[in-house]
């Protein structure tokens, strides 16, 4: 059997309740922050860290960055961290790219549609060129001969 436990309500009259419905409450251990800033800015978020004497206290945290995105279409970057600018400046070169031509500077998305582009503008100069010298074979075959203005 479970003990029971009475508790009266505002009407004054008793209920029975078991023991595990009802909550114990203990005071919070009220904190202080650890550093000059007193309020709860964007800069000053605090994490609660129970050291290893039991005591409960502030770690702060860093903000975290929104990451490197793409020059031509703004999507985040895959395969880069999101670091803020000072931690980058401690990263290696090969950590702070992608092995891919425009690494860590455009997606993939981009550079694919930047190769079609220059591909298909060399094709059209091609083109053109081999237009330009059928069209000056036709005027040698036509003998050259030019109208003048009445």
């Amino acid at each position: 059997l479970k003990p029971v436990w009475l508790k009266r309500d505002r009407r004054g009259s008793s209920q029975a309740k078991n023991r595990s419905s009802l909550k114990v409450t203990t005071m919070v251990a009220r904190l202080t922050y650890r550093r000059q800033c007193r309020y709860n800015t964007k800069s000053n978020k605090q994490r609660i860290l129970k050291t290893p004497g039991g005591k409960l206290t502030y770690q702060a945290v860093a903000k975290s960055s929104k990451g490197p995105k793409c020059g031509d279409c703004g999507k985040t970057l895959i395969g880069l961290p999101r670091l803020r600018a000072k931690e980058y400046r401690r990263l290696k070169n090969r950590e702070k790219r992608v092995s891919r031509a425009y690494g860590g500077s455009r997606c993939a998305g981009c550079v694919r549609s930047r190769i079609v582009r220059a591909f298909l503008i060399e094709e059209q100069k091609c083109v053109k060129q081999v237009l330009a010298e059928k069209l000056s074979q036709a005027k040698e075959q036509t003998g050259g001969k030019k109208k003048g203005k009445k």
